[in-house]
């Protein structure tokens, strides 16, 4: 669902980049404040795992479309609303700047549509009312699969309503609402299965990292540091080797929008456009998340030998680069806050 500068206009965008700055602005200052120490490791881990986990694409039954783990909810239920905000916001920043995936100009509509609604409508009045403070597995997977399919029906809405607001495609509104909402439908079930897994995963190791009291406690807990180890072997066992067989299908969006007009890509055509996309350009050394100079061999299927290696390299360089910036940004705030005290 990461949306392309040609389906906004600067207006819009640079409005978005506004609200999603104010936004990151207010998490840091929350997260400075309540987040526990011990949670910033699983920022930076929780922000690799979420960009490997975005390169595998899985194929919707019946539609020739794909939807990816868009990992919001996952992240506020495991680490609170502002700060899975501010790791959502690590991982986009990373993929656009240094792999082309989502323009540079939607960059604040992609921020918002992807990490506000999980983290601060999904997750605190869905996925918290259901679970409540006794967490059980028949809990844990209504609550995750409720939030995630409500969610990522808003986060789509509002890819409609952004590129309405703009006025510079020629998507139809009802066409377009159409199409984006029932085949994210079934994105976000995929996603609340996988969330809930993930987390049931998670609580049965080492129940504290929820929030909130736990009446339930699983048996022999797991320390902090082995749950950051398995996740980060998970990060990279997914970025480096099981992204090779993501599913080749257009994402939900790009699906949206080649039914409704019969092409799936749109171009910008003012000044602004060009410039993000040549600056865009300049910084993603690996578009796409492979080579620049890479070309598919079709005697080895959908990927040559580099075309699979310039994944892997794009999966495990992208996801060190998260860890790095999401954990950063916790110590750093987190290191102010004790300093300032």
């Amino acid at each position: 669902m990461h949306m392309a500068d040609a389906l906004i206009s600067p207006a819009v965008g640079g409005t978005m980049w506004a609200v999603s700055a104010a936004a990151v602005a207010y998490c840091s200052k929350k997260v400075k404040k309540n987040l526990d120490e011990h949670k910033v490791p699983l920022m930076g881990v929780l922000g690799a795992f979420v960009f490997a986990a975005m390169m595998i694409n899985f194929t919707i039954p019946g539609t020739g479309s794909s939807g990816h783990l868009g990992g919001g909810l996952l992240l506020a239920v495991l680490l609170g609303p502002h700060a899975a905000f501010l790791v959502i916001a690590s991982v986009l920043v990373v993929q656009a700047l240094f792999f082309a995936d989502g323009g540079l100009l939607a960059l604040g509509c992609n921020i918002f549509n992807l990490g506000f609604f999980p983290a601060f409508i999904a997750y605190p009045l869905i996925y918290r009312k259901i679970v409540r403070e006794k967490v059980t597995t028949a809990r844990l997977a209504a609550a995750s699969i409720i939030a995630a399919v409500i969610g990522l029906q808003l986060g789509a809405f509002s890819v409609v309503l952004e590129t309405l607001a703009s006025g510079i495609s020629s998507l139809p509104f009802t066409t377009f609402v159409l199409l984006m909402q029932p085949i994210h439908l079934a994105i976000g079930f995929v996603e609340g299965i996988v969330t809930a897994s993930i987390v049931s995963f998670v609580w049965k190791a080492d129940p504290r990292i929820l929030e909130g009291p736990s009446t339930t406690k699983p048996s022999r807990p797991a320390p902090a540091g082995y749950l950051v180890g398995i996740l980060l072997a998970a990060a990279l066992l997914i970025g480096g080797l099981l992204s090779w067989y993501a599913s080749s299908h257009p994402d939900g969006l790009e699906w949206s929008i080649a039914k409704a007009i019969g092409k799936g890509e749109l171009q910008g055509s003012d000044r602004i456009h060009d410039f993000m996309a040549s600056l865009q350009e300049k910084t993603a050394f690996l578009p796409d998340y492979a080579f620049r100079q890479s070309k598919p061999d079709a005697s080895q299927g959908m990927q040559g030998t580099d075309g699979r290696l310039g994944t892997s390299v794009s999966g495990i360089v992208g996801g060190l680069f998260t860890l790095g910036l999401a954990f950063l940004l916790g110590f750093a705030l987190k290191r102010f806050s004790f300093k300032g005290r």
